[in-house]
């Protein structure tokens, strides 16, 4: 009887992992052994128990393997740059519930890698993983393949894909052109047309143009994207970048009080998330008709771009594990009016310094002249230092560091119940550049809270 149960005992080893952080657990089923050319699949099987918000699954999956959704149980599926990602929005009902998906393994493979894994979940606004314990997997060479070509799979990487594209490769791989804006048929107004050659970028992105001033700017087409027009800023915000290759979005721009303007010029960028990095290149402007190119007109004209010196703006975010169940709007801005007399001297102590990734702080007042930051607050008996910078003219005071939203969200209703500083409000902040709050919960796939 034993020799009957060895092959199956061989090739299915069910790791049971019983880390329970609180009631929550994962268990991962997969072979010990595969053929190389063949696919297998993974099975998880989650015991939620009263988990219902946002969760994340994520394993590493090494070079020359392949995920694919099966069974995903109503998360959403993602597989990009050797990570698997299965994210809930919210999670099943069932107490207990299984995913499945399958890897596909390269014909010239061989050799033993590791799988593993780690499920991140929030409860009581606090941040929790469990992981998955790395399995030993064999992968038996393919009898099809000349063995000449049958490479390791610690190899492959290095030996098969000889090149991996840098940061700045990466973004000469990208191009965005804007069709010169031309009159509508309202006769002032005018149209513009940006074409975004994404290659295979999946997740979040965005194209932001600086409108000059006079000028209203009205979405037309955004396949998709939110669109936002404020402080003579367009954006459009994507989660999810739309599967084509290449697409086209297109706004309006309308003269404010139906003034005679000069035609428009924008400078506009369209950033993109490669892991943790953001990138950025220009949009570059040409005089063609975007809609009326055929693709291989349009493969020219990004070819043409491409061949261009781009610039590169590139930050690294620290991605949190929460995600967006709705879409927030931007908070308004908001400001106290500051009537005290600037001081001759202020310490630069108080000057507010750069952090690493998306952070978040608490703005307490905004103000065209400078005030003394520690006599004027003092009266306000604040637990956090309070720091200044400028930003759009304005002197801006703000309090606290937060890398997670909901902590400086909570921080702020402390402000309004402890102080008479009743417009206090968070804003977001990308390795010291203000963003707004909406496009960094995107960024970090953080929650938002009213």
């Amino acid at each position: 009887m034993v020799k009957v149960f060895l092959p199956f005992i061989n090739l299915f080893v069910l790791l049971v992992l019983q880390l329970f952080t609180g009631n929550v657990s994962i268990t991962m089923q997969a072979p010990t052994q595969v053929t190389a050319g063949t696919e297998f699949e993974v099975k998880l099987t989650l015991n939620k128990s009263d988990l219902e918000g946002f969760s994340r699954f994520q394993q590493n999956i090494p070079p020359g393997l392949e995920a694919v959704s099966a069974t995903s149980a109503n998360a959403d599926f993602s597989f990009s740059e050797n990570r698997l990602r299965l994210i809930w929005l919210r999670m099943p009902q069932q107490d207990e519930f299984t995913v499945t998906y399958k890897i596909k393994v390269d014909q010239r493979l061989k050799g033993v890698f590791d799988l593993g894994g780690k499920f991140s979940y929030i409860d009581n606004n606090e941040r929790k993983s469990v992981d998955v314990a790395s399995q030993s997997i064999t992968i038996l060479p393919s009898p099809d393949i000349d063995p000449a070509l049958i490479v390791d799979i610690n190899e492959f990487e290095k030996r098969v894909i000889p090149h991996v594209a840098t940061a700045s490769e990466e973004a000469a791989n990208i191009a965005c052109i804007r069709q010169r804006p031309y009159s509508a048929p309202a006769g002032d107004e005018y149209i513009v047309k940006v074409l975004v050659n994404k290659e295979n970028r999946q997740r979040f992105a965005k194209v932001e143009e600086t409108i000059p001033e006079g000028y209203t700017a009205v979405a037309l087409d955004t396949r998709d994207a939110i669109f936002t027009f404020k402080n003579q800023t367009a954006k459009f915000l994507w989660m999810n970048l739309p599967t084509d290759r290449y697409f086209t979005i297109s706004y309006r721009l309308i003269p404010q009080n139906q003034a005679k303007l000069e035609p428009p010029r924008m400078k506009g960028t369209f950033s993109y998330m490669v892991e943790d990095k953001t990138l950025s290149v220009d949009i570059i402007e040409r005089d063609v008709d975007l809609l009326a190119l055929s693709s291989d007109e349009v493969g020219n004209l990004v070819t043409e771009v491409k061949n261009q010196p781009v610039e590169i703006v590139t930050t690294e975010p620290e991605t949190q594990v929460i995600a967006v169940t709705e879409v927030p709007k931007e908070e308004p801005v908001k400001v106290e009016t500051i009537t005290e007399k600037p001081k001759p001297k202020t310490s630069l102590s108080y000057t507010l310094e750069p952090e690493s990734g998306i952070y978040y702080r608490v703005q307490l007042a905004a103000g065209h002249k400078a005030v003394n930051v520690e006599r004027y607050f003092r009266k306000f008996n604040l637990e956090k230092e309070v720091r200044k910078e400028m930003h759009e003219g304005w002197h801006k005071y703000s309090i606290g560091s937060f890398t997670v939203y909901k902590d400086a969200r909570d921080y702020r209703v402390h402000v309004w119940n402890t102080t008479p500083i009743k417009d206090a409000f968070v804003s977001a902040y990308n390795s010291g550049r203000r963003i707004t709050v909406q496009e960094a919960l995107m960024i970090t796939e953080q929650r938002w809270y009213q």
